[in-house]
């Protein structure tokens, strides 16, 4: 039963991407890339779907490893990293090695951004009056108009509120999108919209596919194509996720733009390869105040070097490729992860001091793919980062009981048990949230 609920998980993970594909685009298109790389080929991915396989995807903890990892607070000379002064100059050594190894660099063409606002109305949800707005970003082309963008983006608000509103950006799909497949029964209890108003909060969606398509066919076109002219990316150059963390941040432009909005209290949030992006844009726009990072599983949160669910092949194949800079495609052959210069709890580290949630569901609920549990130990490794800057990490060393939540510190964890989705750790992502951005120095 874990096996089919797993299969049947990453059958809809992967099902809004396979819509949208050009395969062949994408195949030729990383053929180029792996041709000025050198490689001939790249190892193949865990198979999520058959267990027989030789590859099948590892869900047994006792062969996952125990992974030795980079050391956070050393600098590549061996130096250790011993204060405040010493982590920033050891964080500009981290975003650039995740610059060069992992999801490439914003060019100094990355284009300019014109923000309209197309719609605004009044209305009430959950009892709450509020008003909503809804923009478009037009993105300069004129550099090369035979490439285009539009961002979507909209956003609510309390309308009686009676100081600045704190807002929950999340990168997610365009309003009545629906995955494929049945009708899904309707959540219970409140949205988690209605949710956050309840709080005082604000809540926006920036749609990632209009910031950049999630396809290795389209990168002539969207933020990427525009900022390169027309030429083929290097192995240096943006993948999608850095295109859609850019364009998260953007989308803080806008948000912090609107004097009702408090732009010192604006949070990311994001799931599955959304949840690898949101950990992205937290990482490297130090403006968020918060984020909430969930099944983000390989490419964000999750340790590469431990073998669990979703391998460094997987992302390397056709279909994921173009979320990372060319540079990373050479980890999964002839480089294994244990190359790799820096590893999640890294990534999750360039977050400090702020706080961050990360959670996922379980593997008995189908969320095995994005190892929870690497996660969780990404975090917990993450910690000493904090710590060096004077707040609470992770409060916890020892993986916890589903439906445990670690919150006592600047980074939260929590398992819940409603498979890959952040609908069941909304609640105590909100209190999470409450408890850290309503402090008296707001």
């Amino acid at each position: 039963m874990r096996w089919i609920m797993a299969a049947l998980a990453l059958a809809m993970l992967a099902a809004p991407a396979m819509a949208q594909q050009d395969y062949r685009a994408a195949d030729a298109d990383r053929r180029i890339m792996l041709d000025r790389l050198g490689i001939a080929g790249t190892r193949p991915g865990a198979d999520g779907f058959n267990r027989d396989a030789p590859n099948a995807a590892n869900y047994d903890e006792a062969k996952a490893g125990t992974p030795a990892l980079p050391e956070l607070l050393r600098f590549v000379d061996g130096t250790p990293v011993t204060t405040a002064r010493a982590w920033e100059k050891r964080r500009s050594e981290i975003v650039a090695l995740f610059d060069r190894e992992i999801y490439g660099r914003v060019p100094a063409t990355a284009p300019a951004i014109r923000w309209r606002v197309d719609r605004w109305e009044r209305a009430v949800e959950g009892g709450v009056p509020v008003v909503k707005s809804w923009l478009t970003g037009i993105v300069d082309n004129r550099a090369w108009p035979a490439a285009k963008a539009e961002i979507a983006l909209r956003y609510t608000l309390p309308a009686e509120s009676k100081a600045r509103v704190p807002v929950i950006l999340s990168l997610g799909f365009p309003e009545g999108f629906r995955f494929p497949g049945p009708p899904r029964a309707p959540d219970p209890g409140p949205l988690y919209t209605e949710q956050l108003l309840a709080r005082g909060f604000g809540y926006a969606v920036v749609v990632a596919n209009s910031i950049q398509a999630d396809n290795g066919g389209g990168l002539d076109t969207g933020v990427i194509g525009i900022s390169l002219h027309g030429r083929q990316r290097g192995p240096e150059d943006w993948g999608v996720l850095r295109a859609w963390a850019w364009g998260a941040s953007r989308a803080f432009d806008a948000l912090a733009g609107d004097r009702a909005v408090d732009s010192r209290r604006i949070g990311i949030e994001g799931l599955s390869r959304y949840g690898k992006a949101a950990l992205v844009a937290m990482a490297y726009d130090p403006r968020f105040a918060i984020g909430f990072i969930g099944s983000s599983g390989a490419g964000g949160a999750a340790l590469y070097r431990r073998d669990f669910g979703e391998r460094i092949g997987n992302l390397a194949a056709s279909g994921e490729y173009h979320w990372f800079a060319g540079n990373f495609l050479r980890y999964a052959g002839p480089l294994t992860p244990q190359d790799l210069p820096v590893d999640a709890h890294m990534l999750i580290a360039l977050a400090a001091p702020r706080p961050i949630f990360i959670g996922a569901g379980t593997i008995e609920t189908g969320d095995g793919w994005v190892d929870p549990k690497g996660s969780f130990l990404a975090a917990a490794a993450a910690s000493p980062a904090w710590s060096l800057l004077g707040r609470r990490g992770l409060a916890a060393t020892a993986f916890p009981p589903v439906l445990t939540p670690v919150v006592a510190g600047e980074l939260g964890f929590r398992q819940h048990q409603g498979g890959h989705s952040n609908r069941d750790n909304w609640p105590v992502f909100i209190d999470f949230a409450s408890m850290h951005l309503f402090r008296k120095e707001h």
